[in-house]
């Protein structure tokens, strides 16, 4: 495994060139593609040297304990610092999904239980927001549908890392496995007995794809205005400012109403088709996988019911990693980290397991 790295060497030792060079930032886009490169290059290179080091270090410490057994524990502690420096090293050279270095687009809609899974749709959209917000990322709206009691019949945001994040650490590679069903358990506002219900809020995660991304025909497109509209149905707005735009060859439709203006629509409706395309055609490369591929990432899978956010038990649990915990309060104030964790940290042994044998 470790083979790879040689060439990984070179290729970063090229790309350290080629930004040193003014010329590669006339093109911002490229000049950040290369820097994310690079970055995901620089904890490979320096995990190996340090991985080398540590050799050198363990073997110079086991001839000094061989004459003087002082050096003996020193020996045995660089030995396992050098086992975690491999182990760190093993899960960066995993193959990492490209797009997991890009920003996200999250839509959250509410599903079964009408205004009480509206509700838990904002209650979503505030822990996500904290979360965000805890990792310097910002959180732009891009189109929300209230409803009558201040939830959200559906809502999209757009998660947005500042400069260029570690390997790993970008919006979408975080936040990637939130996509699926969450399941809550409570007792509605609407409910006057006290009787806890169960309710569910649907959660789709995609990369925000740049225009170089996906290719976009104005040919392909069909585009509708309208008047927006408010909690209720009522009209908020007297103008056809609203934009729907339906995607003919695959029927994606879109639709954007947020702004005043109906130009500012259609550029929040085009970004979000856009990252709906490319997610389409990443689900369509997957489809094509080997079914022993999909099998070792049934644990992450989107399309299963993944969490259930249980309140009178203060206890949140996923489905997919077994991950349980009894600070729901704190989870839905943005502490989600270990439940992301424990979804990476699946999905990296499945490919380890999958790479090795």
């Amino acid at each position: 495994m470790f083979e790879a790295v040689d060439g990984m060497r070179a290729e970063h030792a090229a790309l350290e060139a080629q930004l040193a060079d003014p010329a590669t930032h006339a093109d911002q886009r490229l000049a950040k593609r290369l820097n994310q490169r690079y970055a995901e290059l620089s904890a490979v290179v320096s995990t190996w040297e340090e991985l080398q080091q540590l050799g050198d270090d363990v073997e110079a410490a086991r001839q000094l304990a061989a004459e003087d057994p002082a050096f003996a524990d020193e020996a045995a502690e660089l030995a396992v610092r050098r086992e975690q420096s491999e182990e760190r090293l093993r899960r960066l050279l995993v193959p990492r999904d490209p797009a997991d270095a890009k920003d996200a687009l999250l839509e959250i809609k509410s599903g079964e239980g009408g205004e009480e899974s509206a509700l838990f749709a904002g209650d979503l959209l505030r822990m996500y927001t904290r979360y965000a917000e805890g990792r310097g990322w910002s959180v732009e709206m891009l189109d929300a549908t209230e409803s009558d009691l201040g939830g959200y019949k559906s809502v999209t945001v757009a998660v947005k890392a500042k400069g260029t994040p570690a390997p790993g650490e970008a919006p979408y590679g975080m936040l990637r496995f939130e996509a699926g069903v969450h399941r809550v358990q409570r007792v509605p506002v609407t409910e006057s007995q006290g009787r806890v219900h169960t309710s569910a809020a649907g959660v789709l995660v995609m990369p925000e794809a740049e225009p170089v991304d996906v290719t976009v025909d104005d040919n392909d497109l069909r585009i509708d205005v309208f008047r927006s509209s408010g909690p209720g149905g009522q009209s908020v707005n007297t103008t056809d400012s609203a934009v729907r735009i339906t995607h003919v060859p695959t029927g994606i439709v879109v639709s954007c109403q947020n702004e005043k203006s109906q130009l500012q629509n259609k550029e929040q409706a085009l970004r979000i088709l856009r990252s709906r395309l490319l997610r389409a055609a990443q689900d369509a490369a997957d489809a094509e996988a080997s079914e022993a591929r999909r099998s070792q990432v049934r644990t992450v899978d989107r399309s299963e019911r993944i969490r259930t956010y249980n309140y009178p038990e203060n206890r949140i649990s996923d489905h997919r990693t077994g991950y349980k915990s009894h600070n729901l309060d704190q989870v839905l104030d943005g502490d989600i980290g270990p439940v992301l964790e424990s979804c990476i940290d699946a999905d990296t042994a499945a490919r380890l397991e999958a790479l090795e044998r």
